[in-house]
Parts: C-alpha cells; structure tokens; sequence
C-alpha cells in the first residue's frame, strides 16, 4: 500500500514507531496530487515546496525527541478560507485572490504548532456559498468518483482531496451543510461540531451566525483526532464558547448497546430523498440495532422550519459581510453568487428578525428532543452527486442543504459518514446528530457503525490507478 492511502492514525502510528517518514509520506501525497489534480482540480494553491521543507523539520524533530503529537508529520490540506501566513487565502473569490494574511488563523495555527504539514488551500464554492464547487474563477472541483459529477460544497475541494488520498485530513467549514454535503457526496468523513466549539478567527466568514469549523478526514478516528487538535476555547473570538473539551478517543471503542436512537422518518426526510438513499439509510439503521441500540421513528416537523430560517440567514448574513463589495464591484462575483447575495439583501428586518426568533426557539427544543435520545440518524444528503452540467446552484442548495441546514440552526453537532454507494458507484451518506456540546458521543456512535460495515475502506477507481 501506497502511504498516502494509509488512514492518519496509521501513519501516524507508523511514524512514531519509525516505519514511515514524513518525507516519503509527504512525497507520496505531492506525487498523487501532480497525478490527480489536472482532472479533479482540488487545490487552488498548492505548495509542494514549503510542504516538504515542513516535513524535512517534523522528521527531524521526531528523530531527535519522538512526535509532538498524532498529527506531527502528517500531510493536510487546508479549505482556501482559512488564512494563512504568507499563504493567499482566496475563499473562491476574484476579491481574495491575492490576499496574503499576515498570520495564521487561530486553528491553522493549531495544527502547525501540533507538527502537521500542509499541502496547500483547496478549492471551494466561490465565498462558501453554494454546494457545488463549480466555481468560475478557479474551476469546478471534481468528484472522484465520476469526474462528470460535483464534488459538493463549499468545501468540495477537501472531500475530493480526501477520497483521491491526496492528503490524509482537511479542515471545512460549514454554514448550511458545507461540511457534510461534500463528505457525503465524495464517501468520506465530515463533522460539523456544535457552534462556538472550535474558533472561527482567522476564517474568512460567510455568516457570523451560522458558521462552523470542524474536520473533514477518511474515517471517524481520524476526525476524532483532528477535533481535539483545533477545539477549544478562544476568547478573541466572540462566538467561542467555554465549555470543557472532551477526550474524542477515550471512549470512541465502546459502542452503542442500550442507546436510544431516533430515526427521522416524516415527509420531510422521506418526499423528495432518492430511493436508494433511502434504502441505504434504513440499512444503515439497522445496523444500529444489530449492534444493540434500541431504534424509534421519530416525526421531526421542526426541520422544515429550520431549513427555511437557515435559509433567511445565510444569504443575509452573507449579503452583510461583502456589502461594501455588492455595491461597488457586484461583476467580480459568480452569477449564482451574486443572485444569492442580492436575495438576501432584500429580506426585510421583520423576516431576519422573524428568523432568527426561530433560531432562539428551535436552540432550545431540539436540545430538548435529546432528553429522550442519544442520538438521531438521518440522510446526509437526498441525493448522490449530481451532474456538473446539471441543475443550477441554487436549485441544487435547495436540495442537498435540506438535511443539513436544520442543525447549522441550531447549532448541533452533527457528522457525515460513507454509508452505501449506489448502482451508478456514486456514495451516500448517513448524517448522525447529537446533543450539544456530545461530539464524543458522536464519534463513539459513528465509529460504531463504521467498524460494522467496510464503506470507508472502498478508495475511488482514479485513485487506485
């Protein structure tokens, strides 16, 4: 095996026992993104050059006093909305691209201080408003899996990156399903963590609201270890909040026997969601059961009002942050972009205030709806990848944000994990929903079901060759 198909716990075990280098496992990751980025177009920076430099120092340091951490020498690629020292950090826009920060965001620079080494800043839909990754400044990013396919979005070019093994862990962001759309769309894991639980300083935001930074990785220990490299208190940034952090791998092992599981099953997880999604997340249900939990249909009405609301705020927000650029350069943004932010610009105050009254509401009764459950299983997404040359964004958004948006609402920890493929080889994935502040919780039920079934094994044909 190649080491960049190895999981990052592997190499990073590999590593620590001396069986593996940094530099052979960063020259295999810049060696499959030369191969492979021509077609997918993950990256919109790649840095090959600093990648290896970053890689000859962790190796050094780990030869001499063993490693910092369990991602120290270990290659990762970075959503180009995370700034960057020295780095540009476009967020997909003609108005960043040549932005230079200064210094790092507060979880970049996590991650470099945790000895992790980075490829580069990976494409996104342009300013992280839309699910497709079709952007017409830097390209629409591939899906692995079909290259006439959309890789989702916005973080379409970390779930791309992850399932070609062009890199071994990414960071995302997730506003209405940024995160979880591409994870889904592309057969790998994202987790979108509850709001205020990793610091969004140094992230270029969409909606100060609604944002959420989290990992996005190729199995569910992996995520488990990126979170607890970047969560945590920061009290610079207004929207952190100071709660304990947990230990993610702690109790990941210990399963789900007795756990109360609810299963989404009204119309509105169910009318428009492809039948063999459909198919894939009741067998992906049962395999909770087989493993012991106790299952339940649920109604979950809330989550139509949830989507719409999400729907008010995202544009509007979106429409605040860049209004100086919507009025004076509203050319330089995408067609789809530019028509989102202007519809959210038209919303009253009385139907943001309106929404995000909902917000204050639906906050407290889905936390509520887990005094009865451990946790709650939907769809990820409807559908599987659609057509690059399909739909337009917005309608696409509609779509493959309805699942999803829901808990960017309300602020609940949520992840996305390969759960199926369809007939047409394109992957689905099962969305697991927790508590507040229950990421543990989370991965400990993901893993579960991860370590019963093989889908996040499975590697894309344009991977292998």
């Amino acid at each position: 095996m190649e080491p960049n198909h190895l999981f990052l716990h592997e190499a990073a075990a590999q590593i620590a026992a001396g069986q593996l280098s940094p530099m052979e496992l960063t020259q295999a990751c810049i060696w499959q993104v030369e191969q492979l980025d021509p077609q997918l177009n993950c990256f919109i920076t790649f840095t090959p050059e600093t990648a290896l430099q970053a890689a000859q120092a962790a190796e050094a340091e780990i030869y001499s006093g063993g490693p910092r951490s369990r991602l120290h020498g270990i290659p990762i690629a970075l959503k180009d909305l995370y700034e960057t020292a020295g780095v540009r950090t476009t967020a997909g826009s003609l108005f960043f691209k040549d932005h230079l920060p200064e210094q790092n965001g507060v979880v970049v620079e996590k991650l470099y201080s945790a000895g992790a080494v980075s490829l580069g800043k990976l494409n996104l839909h342009e300013i992280a408003l839309g699910v497709t990754n079709v952007n017409p400044h830097f390209g629409a990013c591939r899906n692995p899996w079909d290259v006439s396919r959309i890789s989702g979005g916005s973080s379409g070019g970390s779930g791309a990156a992850l399932a070609a093994r062009m890199c071994l862990g990414s960071l995302g962001s997730d506003t209405g399903g940024s995160i979880r759309i591409p994870a889904s769309l592309c057969g790998v894991v994202g987790l979108k963590p509850t709001y205020g639980r990793v610091s969004l300083r140094g992230v270029v935001p969409l909606s100060w609201n609604l944002d959420h930074a989290g990992p996005m990785a190729r199995c569910v220990r992996d995520a488990a270890i990126l979170l607890q490299v970047i969560a945590g208190y920061d009290r610079l940034d207004p929207y952190s909040l100071d709660v304990p952090v947990d230990d993610y791998l702690d109790q990941i092992e210990a399963g789900v026997k007795d756990w109360r599981v609810a299963l989404a099953s009204d119309e509105f997880f169910s009318e428009v969601t492809d039948p063999q999604v459909m198919e894939a997340y009741r067998t992906a249900a049962s395999v909770f059961e087989q493993l012991g939990a106790r299952l339940e249909l649920v109604s979950f009405p809330q989550a139509r009002q949830a989507a719409k609301a999400n729907g008010v705020m995202t544009p509007s927000d979106g429409a605040a942050f860049h209004r100086e650029r919507l009025a004076s350069q509203p050319d330089l943004f995408g067609k789809d972009i530019r028509q989102r932010l202007e519809i959210g610009a038209g919303f009253s105050s009385t139907e943001y205030i309106l929404a995000r009254r909902t917000q204050t509401v639906l906050r407290r009764q889905f936390t509520r709806f887990f005094d009865r459950y451990d946790i709650l299983l939907t769809p990820a997404t409807a559908l599987p990848a659609p057509p690059i040359e399909g739909p337009d964004a917005i309608e696409q958004a509609r779509l493959l944000t309805r699942f999803t948006a829901p808990f960017n609402l309300t602020g609940l920890p949520a992840i996305s994990l390969p759960c199926s493929f369809t007939s047409q080889g394109l992957p689905a994935g099962l969305q697991i929903v927790a508590p507040p502040w229950a990421e543990a919780r989370l991965l400990r039920a993901a893993h579960a079901y991860e370590q019963a079934t093989d889908w996040h094994l499975r590697a894309p044909q344009i991977a292998r060759s």
